[in-house]
Parts: structure tokens; C-alpha cells; sequence
């Protein structure tokens, strides 16, 4: 390999992370003990096997007790949207919504959706034009979950704002939200599910609320389910997205890539291991056990640090593939494991792909960036790329509009 500059990511992704969480990652980053007791935040594990077999323990360890994420989305979302469920009806539930999510429609679903918008992106790129991929991923991101969920129109800048301005509410030392924030939540989550009723009133199976009714869920419930995929299918992947470019162009592997001297799939892989767009994940404690050498009693939190786990295997690599071993956990594991992961990787190899086609053409580059500040999901506020033009040079003065 050729141009590979090894750690180059580091620096950024250190700014990205300390930029969202200005107090709460340079404290966690600082663990070294593999699970730790820290009091007003819980039982913090960082090492990937121990966190991996808390995942696959539900029965010791549930999404649905105190500090779980049952604490902070039931009051928003109602009972039974996935992010807050165990047992049976869980499994029901999955099951019923798996089709949704099976490769072959989630590749179809991005590609009517995104097809146009990543071709401009090509183009513009290629003819030495910028694009900013943070403003790329947040239209592709809400044009994809609109189709699912039957939201009609589009989700601008300002409702997205509002939409991550929901998870913004999220604090490690505070178990849930308090009465303003639950109001707001769902005065947001009220006006985005107007056009998700009418596919619920149509039993549109295409959609999750026309399935959830084909379940038997009532209206409200499938409503809960609809702002459960809005909150996570969104900010994720715009997380995501273009945190990986960064890291691909700030490490040269884009280059690479494009050459095809290096295998994509576990490019992708890399950049989740790295990124980890869901940096934590809370359990609760339904039974004595021990976490590690920790012992913990019902009651007790866990907060599952997957960015730290999931960082433990090394700098980012595609041809050693840390990542590999660690078999997707930032998507979870066991019964939990993300549901919309088919949907998320779909849409991740689109936008990659599309990138790549521009980078043949015309080498990319980094012209400006800014990273959120401030946010639960760290990300990049602004990431402006750019080619040079056919004669050489970097002119930025064409843009992708979608």
C-alpha cells in the first residue's frame, strides 16, 4: 500500500469526540480498568468480551429497569417500540418488522431514494466542485426514513435540528428527561407522524406503522415506533457518514480504495469500529451478578462504553480489519442487535460508493470542517470535500444540491 499515514484520523476524531462530550470523554477515555464503578453514572464497561456477554444476558440485564433506555424513551415513545422491550413481545415485534429490513428491499428502498442525490454528488465532485457531506447524509438519511415510516414532504434543516435537539436532551448522569423535555419531544415527534397515520389508516405493510397495525399494535403505539426510527435512524447515519469519508481522506485509504487495492467491506467496518455512531448503550441490573470483577445488585446501571470497546482493537486498519472480531458489536448483539443495520450499511455503501466514483476522477480533499458541539451522537457539524477540475486544479465553485 502506498500513501497510508498511519493514526492520520486521530486528531480529528479526538476533536469530534471532545467537541460533543467536552466533559464526560476525556473522563471515560481515561479508563483503563476493563469495568468500573463511578458514582452518578453507574457500572462503565469497556472491554469488548465483557460488554458483548452483557449484551447476550437479558435475563441478568434488561433495556426495561431503572437507568435502561426504557427510562429515557417510554415517556416519549410509549412501551413497545423495540428501544425499550424484552421477552416475547420483543421477539414478536422483531420478527414482524424483520422483512422491512432484509437486504434486498433495503438496497432498493436506497437506491430509489438516494440514486439521483449520490449521482449529483458524483458529478459535482468529479468537476472539481464542493460538496458537503454532512448536508449530503442529513437529506439522504430523512429522505430514507421518510419512505419507510410514510412520512410525505420533505424533513428541512430546522425539523432535523429539532430532531437531534431530542437526543441533545440525553445526560450519562441522568437517568431520563425531565417534564419539558418530554413534551417537547413529543410535540416534535406529534408533528412528524401526521402523514405516518394515514399509512397506519391504510395498513401500507410497506411501512412500519401499515405493519405494526397488521400486528395488532394500536395507532399510538405504531406512532411510538415511527419516532424511534426517526431518532435513530437519522442522526446515526449522519453521525456516520461522513466522519468515515474524513477518516479515509485523512488517512489516504480513499485513494486506496478507489484503486481497489483494498477490500471495501472492511473499510466500513473500520470506520463503524472507529466512529461507533451509538458510543454508549445502558443496561439495568434485574439480578446479582458480576460485571467483570465488579459485583452489581438490581437497581444498579450499566453504561456499555462501545467506543471505548470497540477502539481497543487499534488504529484503523482495512487490511488487518480489527474489526472483524469484533463482530459488529456497535450495532449490539443477541436479540438486540439494530434492526435497521441492513438499512444503516446500505445506505453507508451508497454514499461511499458514490465518493469513490468521484475520486477516480478527480483526487478529493478536505477544504473545511467543523465538529458538532455538544451533542450526544458525535458528528461533524460541517464537512466540505472537493476534486480537482479536469485541468488540475480545485476550483469548489459548483455544489450538489439534492
Amino acid at each position: 500500500m502506498t500513501g497510508i499515514v498511519a493514526g492520520g484520523e486521530r486528531r480529528w476524531e479526538e476533536r469530534v469526540q471532545r467537541a460533543a462530550h467536552p466533559v464526560v470523554y476525556p473522563l471515560l477515555a481515561r479508563l483503563r480498568a476493563p469495568v468500573r464503578r463511578i458514582p452518578g453514572v453507574g457500572v462503565v464497561v469497556t472491554d469488548p468480551a465483557i460488554l458483548r456477554t452483557v449484551l447476550l444476558d437479558t435475563a441478568t440485564f434488561t433495556k426495561t429497569g431503572p437507568g435502561s433506555p426504557a427510562d429515557l424513551w417510554t415517556p416519549v415513545l410509549g412501551p413497545r417500540v423495540l428501544l425499550n422491550m424484552e421477552g416475547a413481545d420483543h421477539v414478536a415485534l422483531r420478527r414482524r418488522l424483520g422483512p422491512l429490513f432484509a437486504p434486498a428491499a433495503v438496497e432498493a428502498l436506497v437506491a430509489d431514494s438516494l440514486g439521483a442525490e449520490l449521482s449529483a454528488v458524483t458529478s459535482t465532485l468529479a468537476a472539481g466542485g464542493e460538496v458537503d457531506l454532512v448536508e449530503v447524509a442529513r437529506r439522504s438519511a430523512t429522505r430514507v426514513i421518510r419512505r419507510l415510516v410514510g412520512i410525505e414532504g420533505e424533513l428541512g434543516g430546522d425539523l432535523f435540528a429539532r430532531i437531534s435537539a431530542i437526543t441533545g436532551y440525553v445526560r450519562l448522569t441522568r437517568h431520563g428527561l425531565t417534564p419539558p423535555q418530554v413534551a417537547a419531544a413529543r410535540e416534535v415527534l406529534d408533528e412528524l407522524t401526521v402523514h405516518a397515520r394515514a399509512a397506519y389508516a391504510a395498513g401500507d405493510e410497506s411501512t412500519v406503522p401499515g405493519r405494526m397495525r397488521g400486528l395488532g399494535l394500536s395507532e399510538d403505539e405504531a406512532m411510538g415506533a415511527v419516532g424511534a426510527f426517526v431518532l435513530t435512524g437519522t442522526e446515526t447515519i449522519v453521525s456516520h457518514v461522513p466522519r468515515m469519508i474524513a477518516i479515509l481522506l485523512d488517512t489516504g485509504w480513499l485513494r486506496e480504495l478507489a484503486r481497489d487495492d483494498a477490500p471495501l467491506e472492511n473499510a466500513i467496518a473500520e470506520s463503524l469500529r472507529v466512529t461507533t455512531p451509538t458510543p454508549v448503550m445502558l443496561r439495568s441490573v434485574v439480578a446479582e451478578a458480576r460485571v467483570g470483577s465488579v459485583p452489581v445488585r438490581p437497581g444498579d446501571r450499566l453504561v456499555l462504553a462501545t467506543f471505548l470497546a470497540d477502539r481497543a482493537s487499534g488504529r484503523f486498519d482495512p487490511v488487518a480489519a480489527p474489526a472483524v472480531s469484533l463482530k459488529q458489536l456497535w450495532f449490539g448483539a443477541g436479540v438486540h442487535f439494530c434492526l435497521g443495520a441492513p438499512l444503516a450499511m446500505a445506505q453507508i455503501r451508497a454514499t461511499l460508493e458514490a465518493v469513490l466514483a468521484a475520486e477516480r476522477a478527480s483526487p478529493l480533499r478536505i477544504v473545511r470542517r467543523r465538529a458538532v458541539r455538544r451533542s450526544l451522537i458525535p458528528g461533524y457539524a460541517s464537512l466540505v470535500v472537493t476534486g480537482a477540475a479536469p485541468d488540475g486544479r480545485a476550483t469548489g465553485r459548483a455544489s450538489a444540491r439534492g
